[in-house]
């Protein structure tokens, strides 16, 4: 995998919104921040426009993404927000001035788009981290900092308390993965996910739980948890029920399908649609120690 340049003081990063619509309300505590630490901030022409939920047509928001990959001094582009919407002109991107000087694509949720077929089409690292719409404080908290010390190019290892759930072991490999819709929705596609010996994160929000079996299932059929090297499940958030209960939690769901396999699997990871949201460098090579406590060390 390439990683792009890492960021220091005075380079020029962009705010798209390759998804959902946003407000410049709503981005503007994200452009002070940025601003705080030394970075220039540029925006799409059309980060604030709509079009039905969409932040503008689906050309608008290829035009704005294809504007910021081409442009050689912007050094990240970090995307406004999820919701739906990257998945409808992926395919009409030209990243071949990408693969030559290379950016950090920022970003968590819908993005899976973007990470996905990223890794599976250019093999290049993205960032797996907060969006604007998740920094609406003065004060920076924790998941903004993760991403800062990240994209400066600090070393990153993590350290989290893991449920009995979890699986014990030892293991290495490129980290890949997002949101389980997300993933679920690509596959057949040219951004489906190749994970064979890799470490696969997961997270989702707002699910049945009969659906997170449903795409536990899909996952297993497509051959994509049998040759894994290691599982991260990330937060599993605000899980919905049926009026005749599914049974399980969504953790319980996940480890009923891998129970077969003998990777080691840490649950409850810091990242996902959860106020703690930490940075992950997405095909980034990692060492999953999961013991009483998890540790995730990327290279």
């Amino acid at each position: 995998m390439i990683h792009p340049p890492y960021l220091k003081k005075g380079d020029k990063i962009a705010i798209v919104s390759p998804a959902r619509s946003i407000t410049f309300e709503e981005v503007h505590p994200a452009i002070r921040f940025f601003q705080r630490q030394g970075l220039e901030v540029v925006l799409g022409s059309y980060v604030f426009s709509r079009d039905r939920q969409f932040a503008g047509t689906d050309e608008q928001r290829r035009r704005d993404f294809q504007q910021m990959v081409d442009d050689d001094k912007i050094k990240a582009i970090v995307c406004a927000r999820g919701g739906y919407g990257t998945v409808r002109f992926i395919d009409q991107l030209d990243f071949r001035k990408f693969c030559e000087h290379p950016k950090w694509i920022v970003g968590f949720s819908d993005i899976t788009v973007l990470h996905a077929h990223i890794h599976r089409q250019l093999g290049i690292e993205t960032l797996h981290a907060a969006m604007p719409i998740n920094m609406q404080t003065e004060n920076p908290n924790d998941s903004m900092m993760s991403l800062i010390h990240v994209m400066f190019g600090n070393p990153v290892s993590y350290t989290c308390e893991t449920p009995a759930l979890s699986r014990q072991g030892i293991a290495e490999g490129l980290l890949v993965g997002g949101n389980l819709s997300i993933l679920y929705s690509l596959m057949g596609t040219p951004s489906e996910p190749d994970t064979a010996g890799k470490i696969l994160f997961i997270e989702d929000v707002d699910e049945y739980l009969y659906h997170i079996d449903r795409m536990m299932v899909n996952l297993k059929r497509a051959g994509k948890l049998a040759k894994l090297h290691g599982l991260i499940v990330g937060g599993m958030s605000k899980m919905n029920d049926n009026a005749i209960p599914f049974g399980l939690t969504a953790n319980e769901i996940i480890a009923d399908h891998v129970r077969e396999y003998k990777f080691p699997v840490c649950y409850d990871f810091p990242a996902g649609h959860e106020t703690l949201n930490k940075a992950l460098i997405l095909g980034r090579r990692v060492t999953l120690q999961v013991g009483n406590l998890a540790e995730v060390t990327f290279s």
